[in-house]
C-alpha cells in the first residue's frame, strides 16, 4: 500500500502564529506601545475591571481598548464613556484572537500617541489561551462564583498568564470558595503568576493591580 503524507495542521498554525506574535511585539516595542491581553470567562467582570483600570490610569497614560466579541458593540460603548479610545472587534463566530487578528485591530484602532492598549479578549477559558496575540503581558480574571478549582480544570489559561485577578471577593461569604486553595491551585499551574484579589465593583485591591500595570507599562516604554 502506498504511504500517505500526514500534515500536523494544528502545530503548523500555532508555529506561524507564534512567529507573527513575536514580530508584532517587536513592532510595539519600537513604537513604545504596551499591549495587554485581558482574558476571562463571560461574566467574570472584565469590562467593569477595565473601566476601573482606565479611570485609575488615564491621567498617566494615553489608553486604547480593543473589545473582542462574537457580536454586539455593548462593551466598546461602555469603554468609550471613560474617555479611552475604543474599537469593537467582531470575530465572526471565532472564540479567540490570534496575532494577525490583533494586528488588524491595532491598525483599526490607530496606536499613534497611545502608551497602553488593552485587548479585552473573547470570554472563554479555553481558546484564547491557545493563541499568542502578540501582547506584552497576559492577564486573566477569575471570579469567585466560578469556583476555586478552575485552575485545575483549565490549566493552560492559568499557565500563560503573568497576573491573575481574583474578582468579586466581596461575595465570598455567599459561595463555597476557598481563597487559599485557589491560590495554591494557581501556583500549581504557574508558580510565577502574580495573584491579586479584587472587587471591581467595590474597588478593593485595584490599587495593587493598577500599580503592577503602571510599572509594566513604564518599564516597557523606557
Amino acid at each position: 500500500m502506498e504511504e500517505f503524507k500526514v500534515l500536523e495542521i494544528k502545530t503548523s498554525v500555532f508555529a506561524d502564529n507564534n512567529l507573527q506574535a513575536d514580530k508584532l511585539r517587536e513592532e510595539l516595542k519600537e513604537k513604545k506601545v504596551f499591549l495587554l491581553n485581558l482574558m476571562s470567562s463571560p461574566g467574570a467582570g472584565k469590562t467593569t475591571t477595565l473601566t476601573r483600570t482606565i479611570n485609575a490610569l488615564k491621567d498617566k497614560f494615553h489608553i486604547g481598548v480593543m473589545e473582542a466579541d462574537i457580536d454586539s458593540d455593548v462593551d466598546a460603548r461602555t469603554i468609550q464613556e471613560t474617555g479611552a479610545k475604543a474599537i469593537q472587534l467582531h470575530t465572526g463566530g471565532m472564540c479567540h484572537l490570534d496575532a494577525e487578528m490583533t494586528r488588524q485591530g491595532l491598525e483599526g484602532l490607530d496606536t499613534e500617541g497611545l502608551d497602553l492598549v488593552i485587548l479585552e479578549n473573547v470570554g472563554n477559558l479555553v481558546c484564547p489561551a491557545e493563541f499568542d496575540t502578540g501582547a506584552v503581558k497576559n492577564a486573566m480574571i477569575l471570579s469567585v462564583p466560578e469556583g476555586d478549582d478552575k485552575p485545575l480544570k483549565y490549566p493552560l489559561m492559568f499557565s500563560i498568564c503573568d497576573v491573575v485577578l481574583i474578582n468579586k471577593v466581596d461575595v465570598m461569604p455567599y459561595f463555597n470558595f476557598d481563597m487559599e486553595k485557589c491560590i495554591a491551585n494557581i501556583k500549581l499551574r504557574n508558580p510565577n503568576a502574580k495573584i491579586i484579589p479584587i472587587s471591581a465593583i467595590k474597588g478593593e485591591g485595584l490599587e495593587d493591580w493598577t500599580a503592577w500595570l503602571y510599572n509594566q507599562v513604564t518599564t516597557w516604554n523606557e
